[in-house]
């Protein structure tokens, strides 16, 4: 077997003159459609148009040129089949033996923010995915190439043996078919969110390898960090690297619920993470007085951690941030000067993130997660506290300050793993009690936290109280006013120890579990 002849029909022309000049001095007859036929003869590369082959004109505005049996046969046909090989020469239809193509640009197309849905339909490729599968489904005969990365090695084969390796034509039959359902999947992704079907019978999800990682949370797992095409790029997926060692599993995982909270606030703010839960989270005038809050939040968990700023590090900010070990300092831009204190550090990883104050989830995103045999989606928990919906349930009102300081701890507790609690004060956190099995654990786990700084902090709970014992640990501490869903069938009992102890408890409606 060699390769005689072949297709050509991309849209993306990177590196394609060199290589199809390549296969034309290996001796092998290219047959090409449209602006792909005229950029090869531009070039000096012999090209056979495709209208040659199938006897038929290109017609609908090229949306029919390829889909004829004249190509297909000569793709899909079995060469040591001699039933098939018979039915050829009968037809007069030559065999085709390595097709190039690559797909009208979907993905491109619908990222432009002014896209109509006309343009985005037009951009749906019908040919394209029908040569590469005929070919990928025959591949013990036909080699078929859908990324351009793979140009050097199939020429290189050919030039060396006439002809491709069965194992590379295995390879790149398999890249088709995951290329072809990436693209189905972005194509009905698009169309599921036009007419509104967000949670459909069937729910298909594509990612694209963004880098392989060394191993995952544990040594012994393999890894490897995919990017959402389309997702935006207010994300840790898309954030660039100025600094430090290669990302971890962790590093990324971490990493990304610090960009969560960082973003519930537009003043300054700084968020410390260790191990996917806050342990300080800080706001102020200044990034570098939301950075001190931070860290005093807890000083002893922030070693090793991984902190978000929104807003740009500068020299001062970075001095204080370099006094202590950090994995990753994460923000939308650093000052030249804060860039040459943080990169004296070898290991600190620094992520530049320039869109991190914009919104990094479309209302019809859904977050992912497996469970063995399936998965569970949902939409992101993008919830804010309504003024509207806040009910006041105690005798006592919250002070103006302490109703400032309960909307800070709101927004941080639906960050947290629940069971979740967590005190504030003078807008840092002073305490948190995560995932813990029952919630005056929690309680008394935020409290020992906040030693002194308890008395005359407020309280935030993810959900509602079961019973009144976490009021009475955060009267025992001192604790001034309470933030939590309601809901209980025993609410009132937690209302009339608040009362009894002199604390403001709110309502506001609306539970935030996080598992």
């Amino acid at each position: 077997m060699s390769v005689k002849k072949a297709l050509i029909s991309v849209s993306d022309k990177t590196g394609l003159i060199p290589f199809a000049r390549r296969l034309a001095a290996a001796g092998v007859e290219i047959i090409s459609t449209g602006g792909t036929a005229s950029l090869l003869k531009e070039a000096g590369v012999p090209v056979i148009g495709i209208s040659e082959v199938t006897g038929f004109p290109e017609i609908l505005d090229g949306r029919v040129k390829t889909l004829h049996p004249n190509i297909h046969s000569g793709l899909l046909a079995v060469r040591d089949n001699e039933a098939h090989q018979k039915q050829l020469k009968e037809l007069a239809i030559e065999t085709i033996d390595l097709v190039v193509v690559n797909l009208y640009p979907f993905k491109e197309t619908i990222a432009k923010p002014d896209v109509t849905f006309e343009e985005a339909i037009e951009n749906i490729d019908i040919g394209g995915p029908t040569m590469l599968r005929s070919a990928a489904k025959n591949h013990a005969f036909v080699s078929v190439v859908v990324d351009a990365a793979d140009y050097e090695t199939v020429a290189s084969e050919i030039e060396a043996n006439q002809d491709t390796t069965l194992e590379t034509r295995r390879k790149l039959a398999a890249k088709v078919f995951r290329h072809t359902a990436a693209y189905d999947a972005l194509i009905s992704r698009y169309l599921s969110d036009e007419v509104g079907e967000l949670l459909p019978e069937s729910f298909t999800v594509t990612y694209e390898k963004a880098q392989d990682l060394r191993y995952g949370e544990n040594p012994h797992q393999r890894a490897a960090f995919y990017r959402e095409p389309l997702a935006g790029t207010a994300s840790i997926a898309y954030a660039e690297q100025l600094h430090g060692k290669e990302l971890s599993y962790n590093n990324i995982n971490d990493a990304d619920a610090a960009l969560a909270i960082v973003r519930e606030f537009t003043e300054p703010a700084v968020v410390a993470i260790k191990h996917s839960n806050p342990c300080g989270v800080g706001i102020g005038t200044t990034i570098r007085e939301a950075y001190q809050k931070a860290y005093e939040a807890d000083a002893v968990s922030i070693f090793g951690g991984i902190v978000a700023a929104n807003r740009t590090i500068d020299r001062d900010t970075a001095l204080a941030m370099k006094e202590i070990f950090l994995e990753i300092i994460l923000a939308p831009d650093f000052t030249e000067e804060a860039l040459a204190v943080l990169t004296e550090k070898k290991n600190l990883r620094l992520l530049r993130i320039p869109t991190l104050n914009e919104a990094s989830v479309k209302a019809n995103h859904f977050r992912v997660a497996p469970v063995a045999g399936g998965a569970l989606v949902q939409d992101y928990d993008l919830k804010q506290l309504e003024e509207s919906e806040v009910r006041v349930v105690t005798d006592r009102e919250p002070t103006a300050e302490e109703m400032e300081q309960l909307k800070f701890a709101w927004k941080v507790v639906k960050h947290v793993k629940s069971n979740a609690i967590l005190l504030a004060k003078d807008n840092m956190t002073v305490g948190v009690g995560a995932g813990q099995m029952n919630r005056v654990g929690s309680a008394k786990i935020a409290i020992e936290q906040a030693n002194d700084l308890a008395k005359g902090s407020v309280l935030a709970s993810d959900a509602f109280f079961p019973m009144s014992d976490t009021v009475e640990a955060a009267a025992a501490a001192g604790i001034t006013a309470i933030i939590q869903p309601g809901g209980s069938v025993r609410d009132q009992e937690s209302i009339d120890a608040c009362n009894r102890f002199g604390i403001a408890m709110i309502f506001t409606g609306t539970r935030h579990f996080k598992h």
